[in-house]
């Protein structure tokens, strides 16, 4: 349960760390809602993305660990659980589309459209990934650039011929 623990404060870390470099885009808008709709469902998928995840994730450590403390080798680790993700051929399905989405897409977008953008640290999406979910790390990314795009629309004023 320590490795969770960890998981967790590493996770919130990193997402702060991440707002914190980009003061630009989750600054106060001057006007207009704090958050968007489309914004506030980004982060609500994004949260219950967590948190269904770590209900399986407790359950399984629970289930698993037998005593083992350490979250790398050993029953209830990292190694065991991608083990498990590959235990059958639907589970192996399943497993390597978050795999190749999770460790090659998801970096690869964020990174290269992030720096198009201006995001500083875009490689940090990946990193949250690690410690809170796939799915929360592509819906925070996906808030971001949305209200990134907010900010930056100007008004438009009609021109009036004197």
């Amino acid at each position: 349960m320590v490795s969770l623990l960890v998981h967790a404060v590493l996770g919130v870390a990193v997402v702060w760390f991440l707002v914190a470099s980009n003061p630009a885009i989750f600054r106060r808008t001057e006007t207009g809602p704090l958050l968007s709709s489309l914004e506030c469902v980004y982060y609500v998928v994004g949260v219950a993305s967590i948190a269904v995840g770590w209900y399986f994730n407790i359950r399984f450590v629970i289930e698993y660990a037998d005593g083992n403390t350490n979250p790398i080798w050993g029953d209830g680790s990292w190694a065991q659980y991608i083990k498990l993700m590959y235990a059958n051929p639907a589970a192996s399905s399943a497993g390597q589309d978050y795999t190749i989405g999770n460790v090659i897409l998801l970096p690869l977008m964020t990174i290269v459209d992030g720096r198009r953008r201006g995001i500083n640290r875009p490689w940090l999406y990946f990193v949250s990934s690690l410690f809170t979910s796939f799915a929360f790390a592509w819906a925070f990314y996906l808030a971001t650039t949305e209200r990134q795009r907010r900010l930056t629309q100007q008004p438009r004023y009609a021109q009036h011929d004197a």
